[in-house]
């Protein structure tokens, strides 16, 4: 069987699957259960920080803040809406979210990540919410150990 290595978070994908396959399953197990929903502003977000190519520099550098509110500072997602309509808002906004060809995310130093969404897929749906919460707090600690928290 053949195995790839995704370049940007660093998990062996099987053949024929990748971290997309994954985000995918996630968000079927969302949608196919609705009390799962309440983490997806947390597996959106650690997917993307895990794959910082998909994110703007100032993107990523967003996504970080927005990780550390939920996670350090226990800032529900309503608040986070509340505090930030504005700013995000793209009429307001002076920078773009997603990665363009001048601008793709990156860390400033390699992140060691310590849990990746195949782990989520593998402790199953029946786990899904605790294993969101749970790799939120990896990617948060994988972030701050490697000094990359803005």
């Amino acid at each position: 069987m053949a195995t790839n290595v995704c370049p940007e978070c660093g998990v062996m994908w099987q053949e024929g699957e990748t971290c997309e396959t994954d985000f995918h399953q996630m968000l079927f197990w969302e949608h196919e259960e609705s009390s799962r929903w309440e983490v997806h502003h947390l597996m959106v977000l650690c997917y993307h920080l895990q794959h910082p190519s998909l994110y703007s520099q100032d993107g990523l550098a967003n996504g970080i803040g927005l990780l550390t509110a939920f996670v350090r500072d226990g800032i529900a997602p309503s608040e986070i809406r509340r505090r930030t309509k504005e700013k995000v808002n793209s009429k307001n906004r002076d920078w773009k979210i997603t990665a363009r060809p001048d601008s793709k995310g990156a860390y400033g130093h390699p992140v060691i990540w310590t849990m990746r969404a195949t782990d989520v897929i593998a402790r199953g749906a029946d786990h899904y919410v605790e294993s969101i919460r749970e790799w939120a707090q990896s990617a948060y600690d994988s972030i701050q150990a490697a000094e990359n928290l803005v």
